[in-house]
């Protein structure tokens, strides 16, 4: 009976001993909580950083500011606060535990910082080998006489001969045509080949020439 009276006093007092210490562990002093307010802004620009880190070192307690740089949070006196944004150099702050009020205001600037990271090959096949079979098997001209007659192809010259865009010289060229027909029939009636004589005259020789039969 003494032996395990000795084994349960050795497992269960110290135990008890950590329960009756945080039980006896004074809370936080509501005299230390500060509703902790403030605007980050850019050091250079003087423009608020949106959408920043707030919080308080070593804890998971914090805040992110808004839009427009804003934050506001409980903390306690005496807190080291880290703010950091993506493209800018850390800060802290030490909030005073000298205060006398129960609210404090913080304008925090931040520097931007440079990131240097490693440089970064993009490579089209994932293994060497994929990339050794696929450079092996590419086709490569084998003269410029074969470039030529591939650039000279009429695929190609059909395809640029289509989406070709007029120069300078062409466009002055059509606008000008286009304004000597507006001066040619100033003040008239454009004409029509349907009833031009001549143009007639024309047709009939022409269809008796026989220049619309069909030819095999």
């Amino acid at each position: 009976m003494n032996i395990r009276l000795y084994i349960y006093l050795l497992l269960f007092l110290p135990i008890s001993a950590v329960f009756s210490q945080n039980k006896t562990k004074p809370a936080t002093d509501p005299k230390n909580l500060i509703q902790f307010s403030g605007v980050i802004v850019d050091v250079d620009s003087l423009k608020p950083i949106p959408f920043a880190n707030v919080f308080v070192k070593n804890t998971m307690h914090g805040t992110i500011s808004d839009y427009f740089g804003y934050f506001s949070f409980v903390a306690q006196k005496g807190d080291t606060l880290v703010f950091s944004e993506i493209g800018y150099a850390k800060a802290k702050f030490i909030i005073p535990d000298t205060l006398t009020t129960n609210r404090y205001s913080l304008i925090q600037m931040l520097h931007k910082d440079t990131l240097w990271i490693a440089e970064a090959v993009v490579r089209a096949w994932p293994t060497r080998e994929q990339f050794k079979q696929m450079f092996l098997s590419l086709h490569v001209q084998q003269d410029d006489m074969d470039r030529a007659r591939k650039n000279l192809s009429y695929d190609n010259m059909r395809v640029l001969y289509n989406n070709m865009p007029m120069d300078g010289s062409m466009n002055y060229k059509y606008a000008m045509e286009q304004r000597y027909s507006q001066l040619y029939y100033a003040g008239q009636y454009p004409s029509y080949n349907i009833l031009n004589p001549i143009a007639w005259a024309q047709f009939i020789e022409a269809w008796k020439r026989g220049d619309f039969k069909k030819k095999e």
